[in-house]
Order: structure tokens, then C-alpha cells, then sequence
């Protein structure tokens, strides 16, 4: 028994405590390169991703999608910044960033949108204050045609 500890385990061993940054900010998640996640994506700080992740995801501070990373689902985030591909819709509370090399197809809202030129995007854009949103116009249930327009009666 040379080199082993005689010591008895301590059956009701503290949990570790969770390290607190001094600075308050939240940890930065990243989706590596060849990294593939299927499923949503949560966390209260930033989310960069150079990987795949075919879901949704919400990031309390920012989502970064670098120049080999892609999204297939929605993003929800407070700042958005995409070089990369994303095939969903992006809702960023302040402010929205689309890189020359990135490649969007879906629907965008922010207070902010920067587009720098070569990006390409296919969808629709709606900026607007936050707490208020972009409605389309209530249309009848039945539309009747004008009085001029009316075939005449016989």
C-alpha cells in the first residue's frame, strides 16, 4: 500500500461553486469549425460560431457567425454580426451587422442595420424602436368591388 492515502472519503463532498467573472461578463461559447450541433442553442453571453448548428438560438449579449460558420434556424441575440451563412430569421434587439462575405436568406429586425456592399441577402428587412412592431395592414374579410367597376343590372 505504498503511495495510497488512508484517509476516509468524505461521503457529503460541497458542490463546486460556479466562477464568477470580475467584470460581469457573460462567457463567450464557440462552435468550432467542423463542429456540427443539431438542437437549440441558450446562454446569457455570446455565442460565436464557425462550426453548423441546425437550430435556433438565443444569446442574451451577441451572435457572431464567422466567414466558415453556418445557422440553419432563427437567431436571437441583442448585437448580431454574420459573415458566415444563416438560413433563418435574425432578431437583434440593437443593432445587426452583415459582413461582405455573408450569405443570408430570411426575414431581419433590428433598431440598426449595417450592410457592408457584397453581402447578399434575400428577405425582408424591418427596423424598428424596440416594444414596437412592424404589422401589415388589416385587409376586409371580403373585398367588394367599386360602384364603377360593377357590371350593370338588367
Amino acid at each position: 500500500m505504498i503511495g495510497k492515502s488512508k484517509k476516509p472519503i468524505d461521503e457529503k463532498r460541497t458542490p463546486m461553486a460556479k466562477p464568477e467573472s470580475s467584470s460581469g461578463d457573460a462567457a463567450i461559447s464557440l462552435i468550432a469549425p467542423g463542429m456540427n450541433i443539431v438542437g437549440d442553442c441558450e446562454t446569457d453571453g455570446t455565442v460565436r460560431v464557425e462550426g453548423k448548428i441546425e437550430g435556433t438560438i438565443r444569446a442574451g449579449k451577441s451572435v457572431v457567425v464567422g466567414r466558415s460558420g453556418e445557422v440553419v434556424g432563427d437567431i436571437f441575440t441583442q448585437d448580431a454580426v454574420v459573415s458566415g451563412r444563416v438560413n433563418g430569421n435574425i432578431s437583434a434587439e440593437s443593432r445587426l451587422e452583415l459582413q461582405s462575405t455573408c450569405d443570408i436568406q430570411g426575414e431581419l429586425r433590428s433598431r440598426r442595420v449595417q450592410l457592408d456592399e457584397g453581402a447578399r441577402f434575400n428577405g425582408q428587412v424591418h427596423m424598428d424602436e424596440k416594444g414596437h412592431t412592424v404589422k401589415s395592414p388589416e385587409r376586409p374579410a371580403t373585398l367588394s368591388k367599386p360602384e364603377t367597376e360593377r357590371a350593370p343590372s338588367s
